[in-house]
């Protein structure tokens, strides 16, 4: 691999801790957890001439969202994502390749995944932590080092893809059909000016009145009609249980009887559901059925819905009789916790899956190589945020808007945990006070992953 002058050494990278206590409990994959534990990490990086230069990235530890277990309680995995956290700080300071922030990352995670590895031994861990967490601890360090990498140049990250800084072109990472191709060819340059909000309807989130047992009363709304009203909401994602076939239909028929209400009284005549059920569904068949009894109950609801999200187990290999062919007919199936990887998204590819949701939290890294992966397979695309508050919010903000056809972006720590978002409330107004349903992505044109401190 020739040399560029562009081409970046890290040169250090150090890291702290945030914890925050959610306003209201957030069910996820059938687990209700109540506060977030933030990474924070600082890389410094050296260019061609000498030159240093110090980047920022931030991302939650989702845990339980990352390394869900049925014997190990959420202070165990905990533990063990902040052990493998200090494995990874070692290994990145020691990095002695220089090249480009995806050569680095491309680099880096073998070394990664065999801490992890030693970390779960060290731990006597009972289960090993899954590739998937290893990818959301490295992924505050790879945004520290694109972000540094930008600032070097004098450049927003999103200008940093082209042949003129990228040393290979994306066939050494995803395959021949590739070659001489770079990532500017499936991002924009410019992030979109604004993008929609998909708001988070918990399973333990109140709908109506009568669903409050005692209100909080921080301000804030508590109710669907409040929250759609506050924010101006046109995009809702509603999570589900995936073992309760007539609770998740009802569930569904309520969202949208209660919207449908709220909205008329708005004079807004469209809206658009996401479907989550964090792989709960025992099999395709559940979802069949979920699907017809919705369109039955609510035909102008099921017309609503956009996607539906990683209905199955994750492990697509362990479980090859989950196809999503007929369901993907009738709606984009996509695939969330089983994106690992290119290998990933191919056997997704090939066991229906129509769609593909990109995280900031699976690294910036990973995260572009897909989503030009599944642009040249024509795939359905979103990004999802795993709640990411303050920075991480703008990082996966950020990417939503730089990826042609993601049409909304999450921004879920503003419901459950917005202590978090206030530092950055000031800096980029427009990405936390929300009036008519959208972010201002514009604003995400500064150095950097534009998360300036």
């Amino acid at each position: 691999m020739t040399a560029k002058t562009t081409d970046i050494r890290i040169r250090d990278v150090s890291f702290d801790y945030e914890d925050f206590h959610y306003r209201a409990p957030l069910k996820f994959g059938g687990v209700a957890i109540d506060r977030v534990t933030l990474l924070n990490v600082h890389s410094v990086i050296e260019g061609a001439t000498g030159r240093t230069v110090q980047g920022f990235g931030s991302m939650p530890l989702g845990n339980v969202w990352s390394f869900p277990s049925k014997v190990l309680g959420y202070e165990d995995t905990l533990r063990a994502m902040k052990g493998l956290t200090e494995r990874v700080a070692r290994i990145t300071a020691k990095c002695q390749e220089s090249g480009h922030p995806i050569d680095l990352a491309w680099t880096l995670e073998p070394a990664y995944l065999k801490a992890a590895d030693e970390v779960s031994r060290q731990l006597d861990l009972p289960e090993p932590i899954p590739k998937l967490c290893t990818l959301v601890v490295a992924s505050a360090f790879d945004a520290a080092v694109h972000d540094a990498y930008g600032k070097l140049h004098g450049l927003n990250c999103y200008h940093t893809y082209s042949h003129d800084f990228m040393t290979r072109d994306l066939s050494f990472y995803l395959g021949p059909e590739f070659k001489g191709e770079y990532l500017d060819r499936y991002l924009l340059k410019e992030p979109k000016r604004r993008m929609p909000l998909y708001h988070l309807i918990g399973a333990l989130d109140p709908i109506e009145e009568g669903d409050i047992p005692r209100r909080i009363n921080d301000g804030l709304p508590e109710t669907l009609p409040e929250w759609i009203r506050f924010n101006g909401l046109t995009h809702l994602k509603i999570k589900l249980n995936g073992d309760n076939l007539e609770w998740d239909v009802e569930r569904v028929v309520c969202v949208d009887r209660v919207a449908s209400e709220t909205q008329r009284q708005r004079g807004v005549d469209k809206w658009h559901y996401s479907l989550d059920f964090n792989e709960r569904c025992s099999n395709v068949a559940y979802l069949l059925a979920f699907m017809n009894r919705v369109r039955s109950a609510t035909p102008a609801g099921f017309e609503r819905i956009q996607y539906i999200e990683q209905p199955t187990a994750r492990d697509l290999k362990a479980h090859p009789e989950n196809r999503m062919h007929e369901a993907a007919k009738l709606r984009p199936v996509v695939i969330d916790e089983s994106l690992i990887d290119l290998e990933s998204l191919e056997l997704a590819r090939q066991m229906g899956y129509t769609g593909a949701a990109l995280k900031a939290c699976k690294g910036q890294t990973q995260a572009l190589l897909m989503a030009a992966a599944a642009q040249k397979y024509q795939m359905f695309l979103c990004v999802q945020d795993l709640s990411c508050p303050g920075a991480s919010l703008l990082h996966s903000a950020g990417l939503a808007a730089h990826v042609p056809g993601v049409a909304a972006i999450e921004s879920n720590a503003r419901q459950y945990v917005p202590g978090a978002n206030q530092p950055w409330e000031l800096k980029f107004p427009g990405m936390f006070h929300i009036t008519d349903g959208t972010l201002e992505t514009g604003l995400l044109t500064k150095l950097g992953l534009s998360a300036v401190e």
